[in-house]
């Protein structure tokens, strides 16, 4: 149920910002696109119930309910900048705005555009720990392992985040030199 649960959150999500940003650029309605795309965090408050009533219906914390809190974390940390992006190029593609801003490419620019990226992908896991804490907390005895499994592949998605900003800090990305 929990992964039927994620899959239709997921498909939720693509569903409400195409039709928030349908009302907003196409139907000219931008108050009723701004509540359409603001119904988004609902679904994840769904999840999060459901969620922590199949725990306390006694089922056991498996991988499923580590998912749930994964894809919760991440909808909190990237969802903002999903959002922000498909607008972009909503409104270029259907309202005539101006073409998406494309990531800088080179030099301290790239760096801090890298570290900015690290910190939404730093944020999104975090939550996700905090998240995976509560729910090995709410269960309390028992089997956690899987839960701790996804702890430690936020660990690791936080580190490989860091590790490719701070390799543009140290390594800046430059143009390439032009042959004469």
């Amino acid at each position: 149920m929990i992964v039927t649960l994620i899959v239709a959150c997921e498909i939720g999500f693509w569903i409400l910002l195409a039709g928030g940003l349908s009302l907003r650029y196409l139907a000219r309605m931008p108050r009723a696109g701004v509540a359409v795309l603001l119904l988004e965090p609902v679904l994840e408050l769904v999840l999060l119930i459901a969620t922590a009533i199949d725990l306390k219906n006694g089922a056991t914390a498996d991988w499923k309910h580590g998912l749930a809190a994964v894809y919760l974390g991440f909808s909190v940390g990237l969802g903002h900048s999903t959002i922000k992006w498909a607008d972009q190029r909503f409104a270029h593609r259907f309202a005539g705005g101006p073409p998406p801003v494309k990531p800088p490419k080179y030099g301290k620019e790239r760096t801090a555009h890298e570290w900015r990226t690290a910190g939404r992908w730093t944020f999104a896991a975090s939550v996700a720990l905090g998240l995976l804490q509560c729910a090995i907390w709410y269960v309390g005895s028992g089997d956690i392992s899987s839960l701790r499994d996804w702890q430690t592949k936020m660990l690791l998605v936080i580190g490989i985040n860091l590790a490719i900003a701070a390799s543009y800090t140290i390594w800046p990305k430059q143009p390439e030199k032009s042959q004469s």
